[in-house]
């Protein structure tokens, strides 16, 4: 199966790619995540996911803030979470972008984050317990991202 990336790189050379099919997380956080990722670079975000991860930092929620409490320390952006799950499953994707920029021979220290973008994947179905009719979906995510090798770090 061929994968499509949504933005058409027009230096392929300077650029590297990764995406996480299939991801069982919550759309929202991915959005969130990828919003506040988008223009970093690349070991700043790897930083900052394991700073969340480790529930040091949170991640401004500027959509899908409807019932989120305040955080401490976050200035004008005060509402916040730390999404654990979502994070560590975009941070395998940024790691995979290093290691995919070591074996094209291009310098992690110098790639910015141009694209990342969480999609909706399939709709798993699953029955509801007890034999009743109803069913669950879960939706599963997919997260694409391209960085790109910038002169200045």
């Amino acid at each position: 199966m061929k994968l499509h990336y949504s933005l058409k790189p027009k230096d392929e050379s300077r650029i590297v790619k990764g995406m996480g099919r299939d991801l069982n997380i919550s759309f929202k956080h991915a959005v969130v995540i990828c919003d506040k990722l988008r223009g970093m670079m690349l070991m700043d975000a790897i930083k900052l996911l394991e700073a969340v991860i480790a529930l040091e930092r949170t991640i401004p929620f500027k959509k899908f803030k409807k019932g989120i409490g305040h955080r401490r320390g976050m200035g004008k952006e005060n509402t916040g979470k730390y999404p654990k799950k979502a994070a560590s499953e975009i941070l395998n994707v940024l790691r995979n972008l290093e290691t995919n920029a070591d074996y094209k021979g291009l310098d992690p220290e110098k790639l910015r984050i141009i694209h990342i973008q969480a999609l909706k994947g399939i709709a798993r179905l699953r029955r509801k317990p007890k034999g009743r009719w109803a069913i669950w979906r879960s939706q599963l995510v997919n997260v694409q991202a391209i960085a790109e090798e910038s002169a200045r770090s």
